[in-house]
């Protein structure tokens, strides 16, 4: 009925925000009623009840006037209207059961919600408790939400971007572990469990789970027990992972190595244990136990290890068929033993190279005239040359104390070797830095006693430095001599009269002197340097015909192997004459020099002529005398014959004045005639066709004659002759006549000087060389001026002598000597009388000839 719950209708007609709920309740109380009773209160309570009475109403009317006959009209009226009051009545109803049910949906999402709060306040609480933190990532890359905190001691910071640099707080390991875990958990959804270190010790367990839409990491702080296991199992995880470092560093090492067990079997080697004993590989090494050591060696290891854990010695094995020598390192300990073997063979071989090579470098060093020391990285003295020693004139007992470097500067100060510096200590200390240095270092000293020494410290690379001590004294004084040269030789060169010019091995001018160029009448610019050599023929060409320039050009750029200089003379136009000479120098340049001749040609053709005229009336002279000799020898030996057929008895008695006047003419006729056959002789030897009779002479026999043709000259002035060939030879080679004549010719000249009553020694003795004599007076000796001319022909000098003679004797003896290949010198001096010594040789020169 309308009347019913008025309270409850009078709610559904304002509605407001507790609709819901008491849609809700109205739903409930609806399913306990019946369907009539519900929709009477619904109607009741709801504004569509007045319709529904008017409804009635006119139904009554509708009945009360049924007895009244309807029209059309009205009967359409009639049903429209209760159509729509019936479509109107389905539609209210229809709203008011959608509210309902729209109520029972919000009392049961608000009830929901209530618990999904309670939910996420419970949630809240255990996510907020100081010993967890989560890290959720959207799937769209959007900034990751942090919930939670970790405890203080665990070292996380509580900051949101300090906590995702996980590198600043946690352990490296595992920070990098963390990383690599968490992109492969967002990129592909790979879930992880493991342990991180923080840096303040404390560990942490960090699990990642990927859902459909985040991913999500969890950090845990541990309790005790928890935080032993996970720190028991990190530093598993360290070892492990040094182990496996530790075996792969060992693997990958060129030395043996091995583990083995308590029981002494081996348990792992590397590559290069299962290498050297020809396994396939590791597990056939360990499965057939092969050993690298012989059993002897393993027998030492073992005594060894009785005694103490460590086994250290030298062994030898044998590997590939040769036999290496190895450091080997064995340690024991409680559940095996490790062993490391170091071929030291190659190490022995290099240590020995090292040593024969230092030994060479202090022998090379030492033998330097460079000053070369080295101290080491405490600055004592470790090596110093000879040539040091001698630069600083320090004793070897100074040097051997190995003294510093400091301590021997000192030593050089106070001995005033070096110059005295202004601040010493800040000298010596900016000296010294070269030990802190990683570059050479250089300075310059200047010495007290005008030396200059470059001095330069190299630093070793295992400390110390090797100082050079590099006398430059003599470069200094020599470069600057050069230089004085340089412009001296410039100097000269430009004022030379002869002209000069330097080519170069690319045909270029590099020199030239202005003689050079106003000889060949060249413009400036044609003589720079750098011009090339056929620009320089071709402005000469003109200068001369048939000139040498093309041969200039040949020498200049040619490329023959075997480099001849060679001189000429060319004759210009202008009738000047020059000589050239082509000098090749040492670095392929080319010197060409130009003599202007021209004077001294026409000097030597005037001596050429002069000299032609000379030679013949040297010639006409010749022949004057020799035709002269001839026609005189016939006349005096009719002479000569005549006044000895006057002296015989025979013809008849002469007195005593005729006798004399017939032995004066015969004695003057004998000299005449030996004048005329030296003449003749000379004329001979000077046309060259004197020939010697080679034969053996007799020592004793040719002195012997020589002395007899001069006795009577000495018997008339009571001269004895001294003779003494105790050491000739009983013979030698030689044409005798010509002997005789040399020696009858010395007696003769000696015998003129002599003094009276004096001695004539004839002397011959045997030399290396061959026959000597010497034929000496005590005569006034011979003066320099008179020395110098005494061999030339028809210079007779009396100089103290008996008679002046035509000044051919000695003359004579020069030429007939020199025939037979021998020399002729005279000993003399004022006073002291003069010796005149003829060396003849063993054999003549055709005799020689013959042998040979």
């Amino acid at each position: 009925m309308p009347g019913e719950d008025p309270h409850e209708a009078g709610q559904a007609v304002t509605g407001g925000k507790e609709d819901s709920a008491i849609g809700d309740r109205l739903a409930a109380a609806s399913r306990r009623r019946s369907p009539r009773g519900y929709l009477a209160r619904l109607l009741a309570g709801t504004a569509l009840f007045l319709p529904l009475g008017c409804l009635a109403a006119r139904a009554q009317d509708v009945t009360v006037k049924a007895a009244v006959p309807l029209g059309t009209i009205e009967v359409i009226q009639m049903a429209v209207t209760v159509g729509v009051l019936g479509a109107a009545l389905i539609s209210a109803i229809a709203l008011i059961r959608e509210r309902q049910r729209t109520a029972a949906e919000n009392v049961e999402l608000r009830a929901r919600l209530a618990d999904a709060n309670a939910s996420l306040q419970r949630s809240e609480a255990l996510l907020n408790l100081r010993d967890q933190r989560v890290v959720v990532w959207p799937a769209d890359n959007r900034k990751p939400d942090i919930v939670g905190g970790l405890p203080m001691e665990t070292g996380a910071p509580d900051e949101r971007a300090a906590f995702l640099a996980f590198g600043r707080w946690l352990m490296p390991r595992s920070a990098a572990a963390l990383e690599n875990a968490i992109t492969a958990l967002r990129e592909k959804g790979t879930s992880f469990d493991l342990v991180a270190e923080t840096q303040a010790g404390a560990p942490l367990d960090v699990q990642g789970r990927k859902s459909a839409a985040h991913g999500i990491v969890r950090f845990v702080s541990l309790s005790d027990t928890q935080r032993n296991l996970a720190r028991l199992k990190l530093e598993h995880q360290q070892v492990a992972a040094e182990h496996d470092t530790m075996l792969g560093l060992f693997d990958a090492l060129k030395m043996p190595f091995w583990l083995r067990d308590r029981d002494g079997r081996l348990k792992w080697v590397n590559r290069a244990y299962w290498s050297a004993v020809e396994a396939t590989d590791r597990e056939a090494a360990l499965r057939d136990g092969r050993e690298f050591l012989g059993g002897q060696a393993r027998d030492a290891i073992i005594s060894q290890h009785n005694q103490r854990p460590v086994f250290e010695q030298t062994l030898s094995t044998v590997i590939a068929g040769d036999r290496h020598v190895f450091s080997v390192t064995d340690v024991a300990g409680a559940e095996g033993s490790a062993g490391l073997a170091y071929d030291v063979s190659a190490a022995d071989t290099a240590r020995e190279e090292y040593e024969r090579t230092v030994r060479s470098h202090a022998d090379t060093l030492d033998q330097l005239n460079t000053a070369v020391v080295i101290f080491d990285a405490d600055e004592k003295l470790r090596f110093y040359n000879q040539a040091f020693q001698k630069l600083w004139g320090l004793d070897t007992a100074f040097l051997g104390s190995t003294p510093d470097n400091a301590l021997l500067l000192d030593r050089l100060r106070s001995e005033g070797k070096i110059a005295e510096q202004p601040e010493w200590r800040r000298w010596k200390e900016s000296l010294l830095s070269a030990y802190r240095s990683v570059e050479p270092v250089e300075h310059w000293w200047h010495l007290p006693d005008g030396k200059t020494i470059r001095v330069v410290g190299n630093p070793q690379p295992k400390g110390g430095v090797t100082w050079v001590f590099e006398n430059l004294t003599e470069k200094i004084d020599l470069e600057s001599r050069y230089q004085t040269a340089v412009r001296v030789q410039g100097e000269t060169l430009d004022n030379l009269a002869e002209g000069v010019a330097v080519f170069g091995p690319d045909g270029r001018l590099r020199l030239s002197n202005p003689a050079f160029a106003t000889m060949w009448n060249l413009p400036v610019d044609a003589t720079q340097p750098g011009i090339h050599v056929s620009l320089i023929r071709d402005l000469c060409a003109t200068r001369a015909e048939d000139g040498p320039w093309a041969g200039f050009v040949a020498a200049v750029t040619g490329f023959d192997d075997e480099r001849r200089d060679r001189h000429g003379q060319v004759t210009l136009e202008d009738g000047s004459t020059l000589r050239y000479a082509v000098i090749h120098l040492p670095n392929g340049q080319v010197m060409i020099t130009f003599v202007d001749v021209t004077d001294s040609v026409n000097v030597e053709r005037a001596l050429k002529e002069k000299n032609d005229a000379l030679l013949k009336s040297d010639q006409l002279k010749n022949d004057f005398v020799q035709h002269v000799s001839y026609e005189l020898r016939s006349p005096l030996t009719n002479i000569i014959g005549f006044t000895e057929l006057l002296s015989l008895p025979a013809t008849g008695p002469l007195s005593i004045r005729q006798q004399e006047y017939l032995d004066h003419i015969g004695s003057s006729s004998s000299v005449l005639l030996t004048i005329v056959n030296d003449i003749l002789d000379l004329a001979t030897v000077d046309a060259g066709i004197m020939q010697l009779d080679i034969s053996e002479v007799k020592v004793e026999s040719a002195v012997a004659a020589a002395a007899e043709l001069v006795a009577d000259r000495l018997a008339e002035h009571t001269i004895r002759l001294g003779v003494d060939i105790a050491t000739a030879p009983k013979s030698f080679h030689g044409d005798e006549t010509r002997v005789r004549q040399i020696l009858y010719n010395l007696l003769s000249n000696a015998a003129n000087y002599a003094p009276e009553k004096s001695t004539i020694a004839l002397t011959c003795r045997e030399t290396g060389e061959g026959v000597e004599f010497s034929v000496h007076d005590d005569g006034p000796g011979m003066p320099p001026d008179v020395l110098d001319s005494v061999f030339r022909r028809f210079e007779p000098r009396v100089n103290g002598g008996r008679r002046r003679g035509a000044g051919l004797g000695l003359s004579i003896v020069k030429s007939f000597v020199e025939l037979h290949g021998g020399t002729v010198r005279i000993e003399t001096g004022e006073n002291r009388g003069t010796t005149v010594i003829c060396m003849f040789p063993a054999a003549p020169a055709g005799i020689r000839a013959a042998a040979e």
